[in-house]
């Protein structure tokens, strides 16, 4: 049986739309209450038995591999203060050496030539691609959940949700049979359709399991859309050869590559933190009459 225990994360873009914020600091150290959204995405890639994390960066983004190492400035602050809580805060994130690597992807190319740069590191065997953007507040972390479906299937899957008929020129739609126990077998994908064409209203998010055979489409596909080495272009050549199948998965998926996508993301995760629901929710009750008005 095929195991996943490999992940890709595509980290090398720009983050435009959330200047001035990312002049300086990569988009996916941008933290969501207090914690960066490189880090969620990650422990939610360790949660789902990952055992090696593949971060594809670009110029300017170091920083999301410190953010898995050691600061001993602030560790000997901590410790010398005696505040081991924050101590252990530092910690969480530090995995065991070698598990987090970095590559570079030195062209802007589009996401599929950002999971072509892993081919090396991942190697012959199936893999996870985890978008940062896309956090998806859930129980059950959604990888695990995809994990547990691609063991089941032993095919390549991904993370299904239904949008907007209007909203189709933003995602990979699928073209699918009906769906069965919560899954969908794909019969085609067509990347940000027109609504008018589209031939559903079920979009790809940020999460993928794939088969190594996806490396050698990505070498030899055409540029799609934008421009770009499209990954949905790969997969829908790679179901000439394999089953896709896309997944339902329990869950609230935020959009953070979105100004207000990543403001609601942060409200409803500060709601749930006991130490700060009552003051945000007394501030939203006082506010919320003038901001209707």
């Amino acid at each position: 049986m095929m195991k996943v225990r490999k992940a890709v994360f595509p980290v090398a873009g720009l983050g435009t739309r959330f200047l001035p914020a990312t002049k300086v600091v990569p988009k996916e150290m941008l933290s969501v209450v207090d914690t960066p959204l490189i880090q969620y995405a990650v422990e939610e890639a360790w949660d789902a038995g990952i055992e090696e994390v593949i971060l594809i960066t670009g110029r300017g983004k170091s920083l999301l591999m410190d953010q898995f190492d050691h600061m001993y400035e602030l560790e000997d602050t901590l410790r010398r203060q005696g505040k081991e809580v924050l101590l252990s805060v530092s910690h969480e994130p530090i995995p065991f050496p070698g598990t987090v690597v970095a590559t570079r992807q030195q062209d802007p190319l589009g996401l599929g030539h950002a999971v072509w740069c892993a081919r090396y590191l991942v190697g012959d065997e199936p893999f996870a691609v985890i978008l940062p953007d896309d956090l998806v507040h859930a129980q059950k972390p959604v990888l695990k959940q995809m994990v547990e479906r691609f063991e089941e299937l032993q095919s390549s899957i991904v993370a299904v949700m239904e949008v907007a008929p209007d909203q189709t020129n933003k995602y990979g739609i699928l073209d699918s049979e009906p769906e069965q126990n919560g899954v969908w077998r794909i019969k085609g994908l067509v990347e940000k359709p027109d609504p008018s064409v589209s031939p559903s209203n079920l979009a790809i998010i940020g999460r993928y399991i794939l088969t190594p055979e996806i490396f050698c489409l990505l070498e030899s596909i055409p540029r799609g859309a934008g421009g770009e080495i499209q990954l949905t272009d790969a997969m829908a050549a790679l179901l000439k050869h394999q089953s896709i199948y896309g997944m339902r998965f329990e869950g609230t998926r935020f959009d953070c590559g979105d100004k207000a996508g990543f403001q609601m993301a942060s409200l409803a995760l500060s709601m749930e933190r006991p130490e700060l629901k009552d003051q945000m929710l007394a501030f939203i009750q006082e506010n919320l009459p003038k901001w209707q008005a």
